[in-house]
């Protein structure tokens, strides 16, 4: 065993042994270091291994205290505390938390990062709403185009192309605040950025004129964008300015979450996944 004598017994199963007057320091333990686990002491008393009885410890008892007289003008030292043995017994070991690491710098790009959304978030007033939907009939699209055009969309390409009509319906979601001027400027042309994770960090790629492609020309779009941005191969213009951003992180099994405007559009679209109801 590579544990000393007072900890070979996890507390579960020093606590299910005493309760039961057996002692169990003698069983093979399956636990880290040979440690003996509450298992351990419920299969031996199902195989029927006979157990030692429990010793019974003394007591720890205060020393007797010297009576004091009017000759003997010191006071006698109060006793020390009495502390159970089985206390003792309960008290862990201590544990080595100490583990190997190493560091890894942040190249330009995360810095960039760390800099923008934290200015934004410290900047831009951030309130955040949140809706459901059904996505039936989304699923009969995919399924339907696959069929008959055989054609092969996702569900964040059907939500890009969503958000683009919604913003042609209210262009004010589709401006930008100029700091400068301290004037919001409504953009003519939808032009929404998708968030792609890459080994370097997070990009966002623009699908430009977002609303005039239809649903195989946002996908086709997107795979070539999210593509060439992990390989590194985006030119400034097709990831620097946009109108409008989503994230979706619903691949991840994420539920919701809450994403940071990315300045100086006016919003970013967060998308969880979808689950089954009936």
């Amino acid at each position: 065993r590579q544990v000393s004598e007072d900890a070979v017994l996890l507390p579960s199963a020093r606590f299910l042994a005493e309760s039961k007057g057996l002692d169990a320091t003698g069983l093979a333990g399956t636990g880290k270091g040979g440690r003996v686990t509450k298992g351990d002491v419920l299969l031996a008393l199902k195989s029927g291994i006979t157990l030692p009885t429990l010793a019974k410890k003394a007591m720890d008892t205060p020393a007797p205290v010297a009576a004091s007289t009017a000759s003997s003008p010191t006071a006698s030292k109060p006793a020390a505390p009495i502390v159970s043995s089985s206390l003792q017994d309960l008290l862990l070991p201590p544990v080595d938390t100490h583990g190997s690491f190493h560091d890894l710098p942040n190249n330009n790009m995360r810095k960039v990062i760390a800099k923008r959304l934290t200015e934004s978030k410290r900047e831009v007033p951030h309130f955040y709403t949140s809706v459901e939907v059904e996505l039936d009939n989304v699923m009969k699209l995919r399924k339907k185009l696959a069929a008959d055009h055989d054609v092969k969309i996702s569900v964040n390409d059907v939500i890009i192309r969503a958000s683009s009509l919604a913003l042609r319906d209210v262009p004010e979601a589709n401006g930008t605040y100029d700091v400068k001027s301290g004037t919001v400027r409504l953009q003519n042309s939808i032009d929404i950025s998708v968030a792609v994770a890459t080994p370097t960090g997070l990009i966002t790629p623009i699908v430009p004129h977002t609303d005039r492609l239809g649903l195989a020309d946002i996908t086709n779009k997107v795979k070539d964008l999210a593509g060439r941005a992990r390989d590194g191969k985006l030119k400034p213009e097709e990831y620097q300015g946009g109108t409008f951003c989503i994230s979706n992180l619903g691949m991840f099994g994420i539920d919701e979450f809450s994403a940071v405007i990315n300045p100086p559009q006016a919003a970013i679209l967060a998308v969880g996944g979808g689950t089954k109801r009936i």
